[in-house]
């Protein structure tokens, strides 16, 4: 809600500026009070004033009634200054019936609100919740309010508390909560907060291609993050469509030849030719040589495949069968992979065993086998430098396959 314009047409979506349910009252007052309601209803606003023109309640019935029809004709006549002085007479009677109190007392906040008086719409928006109103509209004219008076501690006090009732209660936090805490982080300078925020934008609604790509940009900076993920930040990029340059493909493709996974930098570079980012332009011998050299690797990482294969299992440290299972999982044989990785992790001799045990759960999510055990052992990736919060990306974008 980011004009009084929205927030108006907020109100009128919501149905909030409908008549209230008749009341009795006395005969005095129902006939002119009846063919006001009427004019109203049929668009007549100012018709509908002046038929009550001069006509008084004897009791707060009649008060109330009165009240809620000419603050309902003054708002459909852009007098707000009209309307919230009649509608908060018709709730100082005390006889709003309890259905519709909320709704009243959200209409007189989303007033309010439209003048900007602060003080007064939270003032509104704290009795309609009183009176049961968590309704969306509510929500946006809270929001409405304080970003127009800049409380961003508040907004994020809010919206951090919305978010984890919903996640406590296992629902999915509401997408807009989620973007106004991420708003109310960054005015507040809470670079790590912002962060986890993104994360679970990227968690909740991995299919929006726009989170992920901010996340996975912003991610690098967290304290102690690991430059050692980056080819897996790249492949998540791949996967969530937001590798989309010849510069791109060319990095990643050069980071899979150094990581020794020459199968991989194949299919990528393939993949690059087949859709046209590679081959074209003024980078095209460049990005030729680049073909060829991860063929020929290729074909020399097969050749030799066997011999190092029997050489890691003769180690005693269990690294480099972790690095032979990834290279197998790059080629697509998954089984092999898995099982040489945990290879390598049962000798419990690691450089990095949360690295390993990473890399077996990517490669169990890769096989399509079993992904709720997949996912299992992802979550059990444990770490500071960014293992985790690469085990956690893999879980909510998948692997692309």
């Amino acid at each position: 809600m980011k004009t009084s314009r929205l927030l108006a047409a907020a109100l009128l979506a919501a149905g909030l500026l409908q008549l209230p349910v008749a009341h009795a009252v006395t005969a005095a007052v129902a006939k002119p009070l009846k063919e006001a309601s009427d004019l109203l209803h049929a668009g007549k606003a100012k018709e509908a004033l002046a038929k009550l023109t001069g006509v008084t309640g004897s009791g707060p019935d009649d008060t109330y009634m009165l009240a809620r029809v000419r603050g309902a004709a003054y708002q459909r006549m852009g007098d707000n200054g009209q309307a919230a002085q009649n509608l908060e007479a018709a709730f100082a009677t005390g006889k709003v019936p309890a259905s519709e109190a909320g709704q009243l007392a959200e209409t007189i906040a989303g007033i309010y609100a439209q003048q900007h008086n602060n003080a007064k719409a939270m003032q509104w928006v704290e009795k309609a919740k009183a009176a049961g109103d968590n309704s969306t509209g509510v929500r946006q004219i809270q929001d409405y309010v304080q970003g127009s008076s800049g409380d961003y501690g508040q907004i994020a006090r809010d919206n951090a508390a919305k978010i984890q009732a919903a996640e406590a209660a296992g629902r999915r936090p509401d997408e807009d909560d989620l973007l106004r805490l991420a708003d109310a982080y960054r005015h507040t300078g809470n670079k790590a907060g912002d962060l986890q925020v993104k994360e679970k934008l990227v968690t909740y609604y991995p299919s929006n291609k726009q989170y992920v790509g901010i996340y996975l940009s912003d991610i690098v900076g967290k304290s102690g993050f690991s430059s050692r993920f980056a080819l897996d930040l790249l492949r998540l990029r791949l996967t969530s469509g937001n590798l989309t340059t010849a510069a791109d493909y060319m990095e990643m493709s050069q980071l899979l030849l150094q990581a020794q996974l020459p199968a991989e930098a194949k299919a990528l570079v393939d993949k690059g030719y087949a859709s046209g980012i590679l081959g074209t332009g003024p980078e095209a011998a460049r990005e030729q040589r680049l073909r060829d050299l991860t063929n020929k690797n290729v074909v020399d990482a097969k050749a030799s495949l066997a011999k190092r294969t029997a050489d890691a299992k003769a180690t005693k440290t269990g690294d480099d069968l972790v690095a032979l299972g990834t290279e197998y999982a790059s080629m697509g044989q998954y089984d092999e992979a898995i099982d040489l990785i945990q290879q390598g992790i049962a000798k419990d001799n690691l450089k990095r065993p949360e690295d390993a045990k990473l890399r077996l759960g990517i490669a169990m999510l890769q096989s399509g086998k079993n992904k709720s055990k997949a996912v299992q052992q992802l979550r059990s990736v444990q770490g500071t430098d960014g293992a985790p919060d690469i085990a956690r990306l893999y879980i909510a974008i998948g692997t692309g396959q």
